[in-house]
C-alpha cells in the first residue's frame, strides 16, 4: 500500500507581471510548485524628456549604471533616432540586467556586472567589480525608477559611494513602480495563501508594502513569506510576517533552496 505524499506548498512569484511569468515557469522547470501573483507595476515616466538629456550627457560619462532589466527597457526605448550607444562603461546589478543590455545592442565586454554565483545582486555586489573605476571628476550616470508620487525609488548607497570617491553623479527616471489594482480573484487568492501554507517570494520590499496597501485585511501572523536580501527580510520581519526564511537570489540556487524548506 502506497501513502499518497501531499504536494509542497506553492511559492508565489511577486515580480512585475513581465518578469514574473518568465521566472515562476524557470522555478516550475526546477520541480518548484509556482504561481503568479505580480505585485509591482511598472510604466513609462509620463515625461520623458529627462531621458532626452541623459542620452545627451552619455558621450561624457566613464559609466551608466541600471539598476534593473526595466531601467535598460525604458532607457534604451527612449533612445534618439540616430544615436549611437556611447562607448562608456554600463554597469548591472545582476545577470537579469546584464541580459537586458546585451539583448539591446549593448556590448558585453564593456558591461561590468556581479559574477553569475554571487550570493547577492546589489549594488555591494556591484561596486566591489568597478570601485576601481570611480577616480576623481568621473562621471557616472544612473538609470533608475521612481515610485507612483515620482520620487526616485530603491537605494542610493551606490551613489554615495561614487560621490565619497570624487566621482561626479547625474540621475535619470526611466520607469515608475506603483501598487497594481488587484482583482477579487487575486485578492482572495492573497488572502488564502495568508493560512494555506503559501510561500510568498520576494525580491523586493516594495512588493510586500504594495501587497498590504491592496489587501488592508490580510493577517500576516501565520502567513510565510521568503525574501532574497537580508534587507527584505528584515522589513518583512518587522511588518508581522509570522515566517520568514532567506534564499539566494539567483535562480538555480533559489529553487534549490526552496525544495530543502520543511
Amino acid at each position: 500500500m502506497h501513502t499518497a505524499v501531499s504536494p509542497s506548498p506553492p511559492v508565489i512569484v511577486t515580480r512585475p507581471e513581465r518578469e514574473a511569468g518568465p521566472w515562476a515557469q524557470a522555478l516550475q522547470a526546477e520541480g518548484v510548485r509556482a504561481e503568479v501573483l505580480p505585485l509591482i507595476e511598472i510604466a513609462a515616466v509620463p515625461d520623458a524628456s529627462g531621458l532626452q538629456v541623459a542620452w545627451a550627457q552619455l558621450q561624457f560619462c566613464q559609466a551608466v549604471m541600471f539598476v534593473s532589466a526595466n531601467a535598460v527597457r525604458f532607457f534604451m526605448a527612449a533612445r534618439p533616432r540616430g544615436q549611437v550607444l556611447p562607448a562608456c562603461r554600463a554597469w548591472s546589478t545582476g545577470p537579469g540586467t546584464q541580459a537586458a543590455l546585451i539583448t539591446t545592442g549593448w556590448p558585453a565586454d564593456q558591461i561590468d556586472s556581479p559574477p553569475a554565483d554571487s550570493a547577492q545582486f546589489d549594488s555591494e555586489a556591484l561596486w566591489a567589480q568597478v570601485a576601481a573605476q570611480a577616480r576623481p571628476g568621473a562621471r557616472v550616470f544612473i538609470v533608475r525608477g521612481a515610485d507612483a508620487r515620482g520620487q526616485l525609488a530603491g537605494r542610493d548607497w551606490l551613489a554615495q559611494q561614487l560621490v565619497a570617491s570624487g566621482a561626479q553623479v547625474q540621475q535619470a527616471v526611466a520607469y515608475v513602480r506603483r501598487a497594481p489594482a488587484l482583482s477579487p480573484a487575486q485578492h482572495q487568492r492573497a488572502l488564502q495563501a495568508m493560512t494555506d501554507g503559501s510561500w510568498w517570494l520576494f525580491s523586493s520590499s516594495e512588493a510586500a508594502q504594495h501587497l498590504l496597501q491592496a489587501c488592508p485585511d490580510l493577517s500576516l501572523g501565520h502567513a510565510r513569506a521568503l525574501a532574497t536580501h537580508p534587507r527584505i527580510a528584515q522589513r518583512l520581519l518587522q511588518a508581522g510576517w509570522g515566517q520568514v526564511c532567506q534564499v539566494p537570489a539567483g535562480l538555480a540556487a533559489q529553487a534549490m533552496s526552496i525544495k530543502s524548506l520543511p
